[in-house]
């Protein structure tokens, strides 16, 4: 700690999911002491990453393309188990294996530049000095809600899939489920067993792709994303230009018409939705499955952003500040890619920290404004 009451370290990772803890597990392999020259911060209240906030009826057995952390294989997990408990025991073994001592929960505020090449970076455990910067903070703390016409008048209940509660709470009831990602399928599918009615809106007509999803597919999807950070665009998830897996669950609820998609509608009504052609739904619920964006406001007072309104990125590195690592954004929205991802940033940082002398001089936080 230096006069200013500010914490030194090399690194801070910031945020404790699979990206957080692949960066953590190769700054440990490289030789960094966690607490000593680097430390990592999670707001959630325990381990699971945004896995631990996941509905109970996502089992693991449902779970699609969950990848192992670096270093340590999740064997023997029980599938008809909640997919929250499963990988939050999972990422706490993880932890305690590879000692990571994760800081939580604490929040991250903001990350502004310091003096000396430093970065200063302002959390509810206070004010921390960092030469460099692992960001793994996701995207499940920003929710997207869409915004149409008459929406506040609705009387019935709009939820969003963050705080998706499982299918046995909308019993009897007229449910539309907006958004044509695979949790919208999901939730619709769990939906239709127990509600009175459901509708399935999107914007765009769904893509159903036949067969597995292979190797030369997953290149392709993830080479758009990275199209999109590379001209600072706001990246799309890997998973929405990949389609929809047409699987045997999926089959039976097309055949059963719970699958029929309905263009987007015009407005909302105190009763439902409307379109302009006159025709109108009732409803009781509206779940928004809209998807979620990058939890990166804390990084704001650093200028990132380019004009398209996303962070350009170098690999993993910012464009505009190659101390900012972000793993898990853009292309690495991945299990497999964040943790890829994670030894690519430690890589970057090992060659920062050979280049640049650590000064060990911060600025103290600024005052409350």
């Amino acid at each position: 700690m230096n006069n200013f009451g500010v914490r030194d370290v090399d690194v801070v990772v910031i945020g404790a999911g699979q990206a957080g803890l692949s960066g953590a597990h190769h700054l440990r392999r490289v030789g960094l002491v966690p607490d000593r020259d680097f430390v990592v911060f999670d707001h959630a209240p325990r381990p699971g990453g945004a896995w631990q906030f996941r509905w109970p009826s996502l089992t693991y057995g449902k779970v699609h393309g969950m990848h192992a952390l670096p270093g340590m294989e999740l064997t023997g997990a029980d599938g008809t188990r909640p997919s929250s408990e499963v990988i939050g025991e999972y990422f706490a073994a993880y932890e305690d294996r590879f000692d990571l001592r994760v800081h939580r929960p604490v929040a991250v505020s903001a990350v502004r530049a310091g003096v000396g090449g430093r970065l200063l970076v302002e959390t509810s455990e206070g004010s921390w000095s960092a030469r460099a910067l692992i960001n793994a903070t996701g995207t499940w703390d920003r929710p997207f809600w869409p915004r149409y016409s008459g929406q506040e008048t609705f009387r019935g209940r709009q939820l969003h899939t963050a705080d998706y509660p499982g299918p046995e709470e909308f019993a009897d009831q007229r449910v539309i489920v907006v958004g044509g990602g695979a949790s919208g399928t999901q939730h619709l599918m769990e939906i239709a067993e127990h509600a009175a009615e459901t509708f399935w809106v999107t914007r765009r007509p769904p893509v159903f792709v036949e067969g597995p999803f292979d190797e030369n597919l997953g290149r392709e999807a993830v080479a758009r994303v990275e199209d999109r950070v590379r001209r600072g665009l706001p990246p799309e998830s890997v998973v929405s230009v990949t389609g929809l897996p047409l699987n045997d669950a999926v089959r039976r609820a097309r055949e059963r018409g719970i699958l029929d998609r309905l263009p987007m509608f015009d407005r909302i009504t105190p009763g439902g939705v409307a379109w302009d052609d006159g025709r109108t739904v009732a409803a009781d619920v509206i779940l928004w499955a809209t998807g979620f964006r990058a939890a990166i406001d804390h990084l704001a007072p650093l200028g990132l952003r380019e004009p398209g309104g996303g962070i350009r990125m170098e690999g993993t590195a910012a464009a505009r500040d190659e101390r900012i690592h972000l793993v898990g954004y853009g292309p690495s929205a991945s299990t497999i890619g964040a943790n890829r991802a994670g030894r690519a940033a430690v890589r970057g940082i090992q060659r920062l920290l050979r280049r640049e002398p650590a000064t060990g001089v911060s600025v103290p936080a600024p005052a409350a404004r």
